[in-house]
Parts: structure tokens; C-alpha cells; sequence
């Protein structure tokens, strides 16, 4: 399988408007545009039934006490875990591409819907969790939301665009579905995957 997300290079800076956020130098951040951007994929095993598709980064602070904080830094070697982007399960097996915007076109204060679409079941991703405590944002974040790194965090984030082709063409989630939900849902049913990395940070220094 091939996977082409547009505007994301492998090993290279996402554009701030597919970012949650870009650096300000007065606010340290400022919400951003929040598209998604376009995804493409091909060359698709023979015996597909349906797609699912994630995006992940997997160097979210473990401990967020430090996080965004005047005067203190996230430390690079501070260990990290998965922070799940972008969760879209039960993709038709006779889809080929989500457009621009298609799934996420602006920050949404409280999420936006989870359940299904004309390209599969929106799950819910981590924005759910790391804004709970926000009394104005707190909801549940469904499909896409982009990159939104500690502005003080030492380490550069990577963001992996994931399409898994699987013979099954539904999972049998349903309800809140989440990043790990999907991963464990899906072994022994993925037939190909493609993937490709892009990297973002509010830290001007890094």
C-alpha cells in the first residue's frame, strides 16, 4: 500500500494550518486552522473489506505538570506515550481518499461529533482527555484535531498518518471509540498498512 497525505512529507514540518495551533511570539500559541489535510492511498491488497485510519504522536509528556508553564520545560528525555490525533474506523472498502477539511475545519470548542459519516465511524481522540479540565473546551473531540504540542516541550512531536487496509468491514466498536481501542480491535485483521510522519513544534528553540 502507498499513502500520500498532502503537505506532509516524511520527516518533515506540518503546516500550521493543519495544526490545532502555530507559534505566537506574544502568546507563545494561537489557535490555528485545524484543517485536515488531504489522504490518499493506493495499492490495496486483493481480499479488503474496509479501512481504518489513525494518526498518532507518540511523544506526549507523560507527566503534564510542567507543561506549558512560564519558566519551566518540558525535558526531552521526560518519557512520553501515544496521543492519538485522529481516530476513523469502518472506512467503506471502496474509499481512496479523505479530502481537505473534510473531517476537521477549525478548532470546535467542546469536539466535534463522534459516530458515523459518508467515510467510516468517527472515533475520539485524546483532545478529550487533555482538555477535560478546561471548562470552556472540555467535550468529546471526535475525528481529526491537529498538532498542539507543549510550547515548552524540549522534544520535536511526530505525527504518523496511518491506513490499514483489514478483511473485515467493520471492527464492532462503537460509543467513544479510542486510539487503543482500534489497535487492539484490528490484530489479526490487517491486511497492509502505509504510513507517513511529519513533525511540529510551538518551541521556538527546538
Amino acid at each position: 500500500m502507498r499513502i500520500t497525505v498532502e503537505g506532509v512529507n516524511e520527516g518533515q514540518p506540518i503546516p500550521g494550518p493543519f495544526a490545532f495551533a502555530v507559534p505566537d511570539p506574544k502568546e507563545h500559541m494561537s489557535l490555528s486552522d485545524n484543517r485536515n489535510p488531504k489522504v490518499v492511498w493506493d495499492g490495496v491488497p486483493e481480499g479488503t473489506r474496509g479501512f481504518a485510519l489513525l494518526v498518532v504522536d507518540p511523544d506526549a509528556p507523560t507527566d503534564a505538570s510542567d507543561v506549558n508553564q512560564d519558566g519551566k520545560t518540558v525535558p526531552a528525555d521526560l518519557p512520553r506515550a501515544d496521543f492519538y490525533h485522529w481516530v476513523l474506523v469502518d472506512i467503506p472498502a471502496d474509499v481512496r481518499q479523505i479530502d481537505e477539511g473534510e473531517d476537521a475545519d477549525g478548532v470546535v470548542p467542546r469536539g466535534k461529533e463522534i459516530g458515523q459519516t459518508a467515510k467510516g465511524i468517527r472515533g475520539a481522540n485524546d483532545y478529550t482527555d487533555f482538555l477535560a479540565g478546561d471548562p470552556d473546551m472540555k467535550g468529546v473531540y471526535g475525528g481529526s484535531d491537529g498538532p498542539c504540542p507543549p510550547w515548552n516541550d524540549e522534544r520535536l512531536h511526530h505525527y504518523t498518518f496511518t491506513v490499514y487496509a483489514l478483511d473485515v468491514t467493520s471492527l464492532g466498536l462503537s460509543g467513544e471509540i479510542r486510539g487503543p481501542q482500534v489497535v487492539e480491535a484490528m490484530q489479526g485483521h490487517i491486511l497492509d498498512q502505509a504510513s507517513v510522519t511529519g513533525t511540529y513544534t510551538l518551541n521556538p528553540n527546538v
